[in-house]
């Protein structure tokens, strides 16, 4: 380990190269479950298994293709798994992955924190807007 050294071998003082290190695995993960579609989706997902155009119904205003592209990062980091059944029309399911449902509670803690907080921050930005902020 760099750094300097406590006891041990433990490091008191993370050198730069694993402090960019962390910096780029955080903004990694926060660039996906930050997405506006990805916590709708987990959230959609949360109360248990749905086909596409469940999900797609649920969401309102998501494209196809937005669904799409969520949908797989989404795979991809394993937060959600496609099941695919051999049915005619072909039936396929996503739901969300034991990773995926430890998401759930930060996800709907931060939606209850913005929906608590909505009006002091919209306030904030009128004054800010207005020139107090500056």
């Amino acid at each position: 380990m760099t750094g300097r050294q406590g006891q041990e071998g433990t490091a008191l003082i993370p050198s730069n190269l694993e402090v960019a290190e962390d910096c780029r695995a955080v903004s990694e993960v926060l660039a996906r479950v930050g997405d506006k579609w990805t916590v709708l989706v987990v959230s959609a997902l949360g109360e248990g298994p749905k086909r596409f155009n469940e999900l797609r119904r649920a969401l309102g205003s998501i494209s196809q293709r937005m669904l799409t592209l969520t949908l797989r990062g989404l795979e991809r980091d394993g937060l959600v798994t496609r099941t695919a059944f051999p049915t005619i029309p072909p039936r396929v399911d996503y739901a969300l992955t034991k990773l995926g449902h430890s998401l759930l509670e930060p996800v709907s803690r931060l939606g209850l924190w913005a929906r608590q907080n909505r009006a002091a921050i919209e306030a904030a930005r009128r004054r800010f807007d207005a020139g107090e902020g500056r």
